[in-house]
């Protein structure tokens, strides 16, 4: 796309910031809002030709948006309270304030785009294949305030979507990875690797995933643009394979030579494999196969630990 102007929300992170980047190469006018904790971060974003505005999801006073311009024609909002700290009230008052006064501030917007989270599903079996009419329960021991408050956050955005008349998609993600940023969660077992660390695994079977590369994530974001409605078009995003983690730790070590430790353990970090079938009747299929995918992540992340 191009001649757009477009707010993205978490423009630092694994998912919005890629994004950012392609869609200002193309052509774009983009903003990103956020905190830019990281040193040097927000002078980068800025080199690439990005407007970037300092926005803490916190901040509840008028003067939030003071300053930021109204006439977008396209949101991604990425940027979330994660709820480390287990405060479940918090995590639900941040987020559904911060994404109601968000979508308030873009209501003429062409299309919104809420990034959800595939871990408030009702967990089935290990390898069973989430569709977006499956139940959810926002159970999630390794961080148990964070789909709490993506529920709460999307049952705000439905809301707003039809108060305000704005056309919306929410896309509930799998796991992004890539070169950008730390490399997602297959390159977050990696360093555990490199550590010595022991990798938790299920008593039994395998975790599994539909892993999403950097890549089909930045051209999948404008056709979820595009299948934005009133009310809100609802999306599992991931790729279209079934990526079983256990067999993706192996993989890296396979390329790296690096051993794993995997210990069985009754709590993982789980994660959950969709049905593309929706996602793909929107967006077309995906181009890189998880493997190579894990490959080129490596190779531009780990130059130095790749097997030649």
């Amino acid at each position: 796309m191009k001649g757009s102007k477009i707010l993205v929300t978490g423009g630092t992170g694994q998912v919005a910031r890629p994004v950012a980047e392609a869609l200002v190469e193309q052509g774009n006018e983009v903003w990103c809002l956020g905190r830019f904790g990281t040193p040097g971060v927000e002078d980068e974003l800025r080199a690439r030709g990005i407007t970037t505005w300092r926005w803490d999801m916190e901040d509840d006073s008028e003067y939030a948006f003071k300053g930021v311009p109204e006439d977008f024609t396209h949101v991604i909002h990425s940027a979330v309270r994660r709820g480390d700290d287990g405060d479940f009230n918090r995590a639900i008052d941040v987020n559904v304030s911060a994404t109601g006064r968000l979508m308030a501030h873009c209501r003429t917007a062409e299309s919104f785009l809420y990034v959800s989270t595939g871990a408030l599903y009702a967990r089935q079996t290990l390898d069973h294949a989430y569709t977006e009419d499956d139940p959810i329960d926002g159970v999630a021991d390794w961080l148990p305030a964070y789909p709490v408050g993506k529920i709460a956050t999307e049952g705000a955005v439905r809301a707003l979507a039809r108060v305000l008349g704005l056309p919306t998609t929410i896309a509930r993600l799998n796991i992004a990875y890539g070169p950008g940023g730390y490399g997602g969660v297959p390159m977050l077992y990696f360093q555990r690797m490199l550590a010595g660390q022991p990798i938790p695994v299920p008593l039994e079977g395998q975790n599994w995933c539909s892993l999403l590369y950097t890549s089909d994530l930045v051209r999948q974001v404008p056709h979820l643009w595009a299948a934005a409605s009133v009310p809100a078009t609802l999306v599992n995003w991931g790729g279209d394979e079934a990526v079983g983690i256990t067999d993706c730790v192996r993989y890296i070590e396979e390329l790296t030579g690096v051993p794993a430790d995997l210990v069985p353990s009754e709590v993982t970090r789980e994660t959950y494999q969709f049905d593309p079938t929706r996602r793909r009747a929107l967006t077309g299929p995906c181009e890189v196969d998880w493997r190579d995918g894990i490959r080129l992540t490596l190779e531009a992340l780990y130059p130095d630990h790749i097997r030649r």
